[in-house]
């Protein structure tokens, strides 16, 4: 009889992990171990605790977790009966320690997992899903005309149209779309806090576009293309104030003098680029990708192929005929293919002095008007020449400036009727000759359909009444500004 006890002893002393089955089965509770062997197992018991609770901290030994080890699936017997009363401490701490812990509530049944399915009611999702009735307002909201825009739509719109800056105002005072249909200039000062003129002329502009229902091209260049067409035309130096005032497609349409001496544009030439560049988009339609900046080949180059060079084709060109040390010159310029072919001043002697080529280098300066000349064409040469030749002739330079015109005190009376964004002196007005536009008028594609500054429209600007800033001549009359 003492042989049995040292047998189950030694049994568990190798396999400690199946000590609590047979008690919980009953087998041993019918005799009484030595107290010896009762110690051996407390000892080997307290050992098998510290080993558990060292993996317990770690990761769980998958035995401990098994139905032999955790007696889950053991027998009918219940939580309350004797046998489990019996059950050690030790054990008892490491299923109250893996309890507490997230790794240790793994379910023991289907049902529990089954809750925490992906797609199952206690999905992340649920809370999104149930938001589908405000997803089918929204779709009626946005065929609504905008008069009936509600006011975080409108607020929106803002946001995407580059006035992000307003919106906190925009929500306290705007209570539809039909609130920023009626409201004024003055009005949006005043409730919105749109001080920049630029900004409040960009909204004005946006919103009659909106009431005349008119789908202009030009409104879908943002202001983030305007900072790449800067760049195309030569005249990256002015991105900055372009990008803070937020200038767009539109805003180019009806681009004033006033608007480019507010940009901090004050040369003549750079004027001249601007205007010449705005007349290029307008012959094209707006289009985005009108402007060439890679060459092609040179021998089949024709004048309205040259009007739509950017400032870095002109750099091409420079290197193709020789003159690759020069064409870094060129840079911040404005210099581009629209203002070589459109503007008559411009001719081979201004490109030289763009270039920096020294005035005693004739023979450079004479190559230079040779390729210049071929690369016009002959119509544009004969006009350039005949107002070389003209008596109001005034060359143009890199130091002329456009200065406000000096107002006399009859117009004093009117400043007050017309403010500073409501001035209409474009820079480029609008074609207003169709057949021009369609190529009918010389060899240049369309492009003379809007001619530099006329003397017909200079004597429209200096009469204008309300104009602050003003450009005297830009062509033939210019000497006066200089």
């Amino acid at each position: 009889k003492q042989s049995k006890p040292l047998v189950k002893g030694s049994k568990y002393q190798t396999l400690p992990g199946k000590l609590p089955r047979p008690l919980q089965n009953g087998e041993q509770g019918t005799y009484n171990l030595p107290d010896g062997c009762a110690m051996n197992n407390n000892e080997d018991i307290s050992i098998l605790g510290l080993r558990e609770t060292e993996n317990v901290d770690g990761t769980v030994v998958s035995d401990d977790l098994s139905p032999l080890s955790s007696g889950t699936d053991s027998g009918p017997q219940s939580p309350l009966s004797p046998e489990n009363r019996k059950s050690p401490k030790g054990i008892k701490k490491i299923w109250g320690k893996i309890r507490r812990t997230q790794s240790g509530n793994f379910p023991a049944d289907d049902l529990g997992l089954a809750e925490f399915r992906r797609g199952g009611l206690r999905a992340t999702a649920g809370p999104r899903l149930s938001r589908s009735k405000e997803t089918k307002g929204q779709k009626s909201d946005y065929n609504a005309p905008f008069a009936q825009w509600s006011t975080e739509r409108v607020c929106n719109w803002l946001e995407d149209f580059g006035l992000g800056q307003y919106v906190i105002f925009a929500r306290q005072w705007v209570t539809s779309g039909h609130t920023l249909l009626t409201a004024t200039p003055q009005d949006m000062e005043k409730e919105m806090g749109i001080k920049h003129p630029l900004h409040r002329k960009k909204l004005v502009l946006a919103i009659k576009s909106i009431n005349a229902k008119q789908d202009e091209k030009s409104a879908q260049l943002d202001h983030i293309w305007v900072t790449r067409w800067l760049d195309d035309i030569g005249l990256p130096q002015y991105k900055d104030q372009f990008h803070e005032s937020r200038v767009d497609g539109r805003m180019l349409q009806y681009l004033t003098v006033n608007d480019l001496l507010f940009l901090k544009v004050t040369s003549q030439l750079h004027h001249l680029s601007i205007k010449c560049a705005i007349h290029v988009l307008h012959v094209n339609s707006f289009n985005p990708h009108c402007l060439r900046r890679r060459p092609v080949e040179e021998n089949s180059v024709s004048p309205s192929e040259v009007v739509q060079w950017s400032n870095h084709r002109v750099m091409e060109w420079l290197r193709s005929v020789d003159l690759a040390e020069y064409a870094p010159n060129l840079r911040g310029s404005g210099v581009h293919g629209g203002l070589i072919i459109l503007e008559p001043r411009f001719n081979g002697d201004t490109l030289a002095m763009l270039l920096n080529i020294p005035p005693q280098k004739t023979l450079l300066r004479r190559h230079l008007t040779t390729n210049f000349n071929v690369l016009i064409g002959p119509e544009a040469q004969q006009e350039k020449r005949e107002i070389t030749e003209s008596t109001a002739y005034t060359a143009l330079t890199t130091t002329a400036k456009v200065r406000p015109k000096k107002l006399g005190f009859s117009h004093f009376g009117n400043l007050r009727k017309k403010k500073f964004d409501e001035s209409t002196d474009y820079i480029c007005p609008m074609d207003t000759h169709p057949a021009a536009a369609n190529g009918t008028q010389k060899n240049y594609g369309g492009y003379k359909g809007l001619n530099p500054f006329t003397d017909r429209e200079l004597d429209q600007m200096e009469h204008s009444e309300g104009t602050v800033m003003q450009i005297g001549a830009l062509s033939q009359g210019i000497s006066h500004l200089t």
